[in-house]
């Protein structure tokens, strides 16, 4: 029996590599990656060539540029045109070499800043979105509604899912282009290591967030992925054919920064600084959809936080400078 050749774009990132070790368990699966350096994601012309050689079967699109609210206020104009090509350019090639299954990721940030909560996926394009992330919400938008289009009028089985905040092994840990987890958990390790007095959280520490473990999401893609298409279409609908992926179970930033301080065991003082932007009030995915289809969440977020201090602690190196 031949393997089913499957492309991991974004193979180094935190999903993309999750995804990888999952996918590496099958024996039936002959995986596809390729560095930045041998394949740019943002020339048409590169991508089209690598697809036409490889006779790719599936693909999950994991590749993006992505960062936290500082990352996206600062570099708004990088963060849709990258993201933009990078979706288009895979998307169009794998239906021009009729690669007929491809799982988009997408993100929580699709969904309107006062969407009710939980946030149910018919939510989606009813509402102004959050201003700090919009140029990478509209990319996200569009890479969902990319796959919906070549599904419509092609007969494509082209799958999106999006997770709520993520974390975990492989995460960017930059002390300011990084997302609140990463951020924080750098930030907490360097106190403990200095004695700091202090530790300063951007924001209020109100907001509610939701919070999955990478592992956990790896193997969401991987179920939505491998869906009969019959169960998958018997629960989307043609324009609203994404699938949340999250917990369910959300907490506040100061409850997440106390959490994580126990992980790491910082003992100092956490100071909220409320002049700091705190992003969208809440933000709960309704994962009833995903539920219905077999799949639930693993590692609660203590459990998430030790294992990726752990993984922090052993690649404490790269992370200098």
């Amino acid at each position: 029996m031949s393997k089913s050749r499957i492309y991991v774009a974004g193979h180094r990132g935190m999903v993309g590599s999750a995804i990888c070790r999952v996918l590496k368990a099958h024996k039936d699966t002959e995986l596809i990656i390729k560095a930045h350096s041998e394949l740019d994601l943002t020339s048409q012309k590169e991508v089209n060539d690598f697809f036409e050689s490889e006779q790719i079967d599936q693909v999950y699109l994991a590749a993006a540029k992505v960062g936290g609210i500082h990352a996206n206020n600062t570099y708004p104009a990088e963060f849709i045109y990258q993201n933009l090509m990078i979706e288009s350019n895979i998307i169009h090639a794998a239906h021009i070499t009729n690669v007929q299954k491809l799982l988009f990721l997408g993100s929580s940030c699709i969904y309107p800043k006062l969407a009710e909560q939980p946030i149910h996926e018919a939510s989606l394009l009813t509402g102004i979105l959050e201003a700090t992330n919009e140029p990478y919400a509209i990319a996200k938008i569009a890479g969902i509604k990319l796959c919906e289009s070549y599904n419509r009028q092609y007969g494509r089985d082209y799958r999106s899912v999006m997770p709520t905040n993520l974390y975990g092994i492989n995460d960017n840990f930059h002390p300011e282009n990084s997302h609140v987890i990463p951020a924080l958990m750098r930030r907490f390790h360097e106190a403990k290591m200095t004695q700091a007095a202090d530790v300063i959280v951007w924001g209020s520490g109100k907001p509610m967030r939701e919070f999955l473990y990478v592992d956990d999401m790896a193997a969401a893609s991987v179920h939505v992925m491998n869906l009969d298409e019959t169960i998958y279409e018997a629960n989307t609908q043609p324009m609203l054919s994404h699938i949340n992926v999250g917990t369910g179970v959300d907490c506040t930033i100061r409850e997440m920064a106390e959490t994580m301080a126990e992980v790491v065991g910082y003992k100092g003082n956490i100071i909220f600084d409320s002049s700091k932007p705190d992003g969208t009030p809440r933000k709960l995915m309704d994962v009833s959809r995903l539920n219905k289809l077999g799949w639930r969440y693993h590692y609660d977020l203590k459990e998430g936080l030790t294992l990726t201090y752990k993984w922090f602690l052993e690649n404490l190196s790269s992370f200098r400078g």
